[in-house]
């Protein structure tokens, strides 16, 4: 019993450290790329786009901390159905929009780099004047699949219903006829596996264009170049990384709630690993995008350097 209870709380503490992590991160993130794109005459197309998905990580981390917070304080014990719909609705809608916006992010990778002479060249100029619509198309196909949500979601604690799937401490799927269940599935999957597919392509693109570029480097003896990345090309390995991370963190997931919701039955154990593991993309992708964007790294230097003389002037 005391093994157990000490294992319950050291995991609540990963979840919550994790998700200040990734809150402080994707805050970081969100406000600088807000700046870049508002500021900046010439803005990034990728910066709207890593606002985006900044934005939904931050809503997704924030659900977290609102459950976590319910199962942990238990003055929250009585929550009731509206609250539990909304948060797992959410969350959700969120975790589709993570799949959505990763890859659109990896796909304008794609079209940015393209060469002159590929046919994705014809997208450059136009790619960023259809990002809101894009945007809208994405919100619209993640509440659609998950509107579902809000029908069959319930508090742990309703007595009038029987036979409940815990999704968390204190919120519960209601029990849903076997073809709905079946079609709910089938429609999301295919979703899914529609976008993490095109992901793996573009992904794929990216590494043919990097490998005739580092060969074509090679064949004309550049060292200058060779030894030093251009921009676009580490935004296109940061790119792969996140791609890569995402594909393996979401195939585990997704296997492990198939067989959850298949078989109608949740061992908290495995909720909590999964919650866990739903979470890390969320925060490792802030904190990747950070360490890999250089104007972010030159604002965190000049603000070490006023810090630095300000001390220095301070001791004066």
């Amino acid at each position: 019993m005391v093994i157990t209870s000490a294992i319950y709380v050291t995991v609540k503490i990963c979840q919550f450290l994790q998700a200040g992590l990734g809150v402080s991160a994707n805050i970081i993130l969100l406000v600088f790329h807000i700046f870049m794109f508002l500021l900046d005459h010439r803005p990034k197309p990728t910066d709207l786009i890593i606002c985006h998905l900044s934005f939904v990580h931050l809503m997704k981390l924030f659900t977290e901390l609102s459950l976590l917070s319910a199962e942990v304080l238990e003055s929250l014990s009585s929550m009731h159905d509206v609250e539990c719909k909304v948060l797992f609705c959410m969350n959700r809608v969120m975790r589709g929009l993570s799949i959505c916006t990763t890859c659109f992010l990896s796909v304008l990778q794609v079209i940015t780099i393209s060469p002159s002479t590929s046919w994705l060249a014809r997208f450059k100029s136009k790619c960023t004047k259809y990002i809101f619509h894009s945007f809208v198309v994405l919100w619209f196909l993640s509440l659609s699949l998950s509107s579902n949500c809000m029908l069959f979601s319930v508090a742990s604690f309703n007595m009038t219903q029987t036979n409940l799937l815990n999704v968390s401490k204190h919120c519960s799927l209601s029990p849903m006829d076997s073809v709905i269940r079946g079609l709910i599935l089938a429609l999301t999957i295919s979703r899914d596996v529609y976008f993490v597919g095109v992901m793996l392509l573009s992904s794929a693109y990216m590494v043919i264009l990097l490998s005739r570029h580092q060969r074509r480097c090679q064949h004309l003896h550049i060292t200058s170049f060779s030894s030093r990345a251009s921009p676009e090309k580490r935004a296109t390995q940061t790119v792969l990384l996140l791609v890569s991370f995402f594909v393996v963190v979401y195939w585990v997931d997704v296997i492990i709630s198939f067989s959850s919701t298949m078989l109608w039955t949740y061992d908290p154990v495995v909720l909590d690993f999964q919650r866990l593991l739903s979470n890390v993309y969320a925060t490792v992708s802030a904190l990747v995008l950070i360490s890999s964007d250089k104007r972010m790294k030159m604002c965190f230097r000049s603000v070490e350097k006023l810090q630095t003389i300000s001390n220095s002037l301070f001791i004066r």
